[in-house]
């Protein structure tokens, strides 16, 4: 039988380590000194806990490794490959955060994008007269609808135009806090677009939005597609 100490030394972890696995009911000492209050281990008890640490190599938590450890091998082999299929979806996360931070420090951009999901949404609109972003300069202080992925159009809300149906749809967005940086804000979206391999995908929307107490913001959207 060895003390705390010994088997922390063979196993390679810490007594603070075992004294929390006593604690949590994972690896329960095979005896303790009523007198001294020293705990006791035993080859049991070390089996037991190259078990846990075996598990833990492999990625699980745990949380899990409580209820694998005298689980049949059928169960350990399910959960390590659902752990492993959450490893690989946050690497694959995290290799696309590093990636636009790469981008970011390469190229910075006035905006740093993110994708949402917008859901169905039914207008009716006025179409405008201008052949360039550049013409809508004070000609929108609510919502501004432009169709960049062709000829260039754009149009505004209005109770007696023409309706106008917009489907749910994958959009990058950039919130602004004050409306003078839209059109470079817009560019910036374009250029994350297609750094992503992505294309516009219908109308992009800016919406104006002003507070009780006067404070601005402009959403940009731009639907998105493969």
């Amino acid at each position: 039988m060895w003390r705390i100490g010994r088997l922390a030394r063979m196993a390679g972890v810490s007594e603070r380590t075992l004294r929390h696995y006593d604690r949590t009911g994972l690896l329960r000492p095979a005896a303790v000194d009523h007198l001294t209050g020293y705990r006791w281990y035993g080859v049991a008890e070390l089996s037991r806990l190259e078990r846990i640490r075996a598990l833990q190599r492999l990625g699980l938590p745990l949380r899990d490794i409580a209820d694998l450890l005298d689980a049949p091998e059928s169960e350990t082999r399910r959960a390590v490959a659902e752990t492993l299929a959450r490893l690989r979806a946050d690497l694959a996360a995290l290799t696309a955060t590093a990636a636009e931070a790469e981008h970011y420090l390469a190229d910075p951009l006035t905006v740093v994008p993110r994708t949402a999901t917008t859901g169905a949404r039914r207008l009716k609109i006025r179409r405008l007269t201008a052949t360039h972003p550049s013409e809508l300069a004070g000609q929108c202080s609510g919502t501004l609808l432009t169709w960049l992925d062709g000829p260039f159009s754009a149009a505004v809300p209005d109770e007696g135009g023409e309706p106008l149906a917009l489907p749910a749809r994958e959009v990058v967005r950039a919130v602004l806090p004050t409306p003078e940086g839209v059109v470079r804000a817009g560019h910036d979206l374009f250029t994350w677009i297609g750094r992503h391999g992505l294309n516009v995908v219908g109308p992009a929307l800016e919406e104006h939005l002003i507070d009780e107490s006067g404070g601005h913001a402009v959403v940009l959207d731009i639907p998105i597609g493969s």
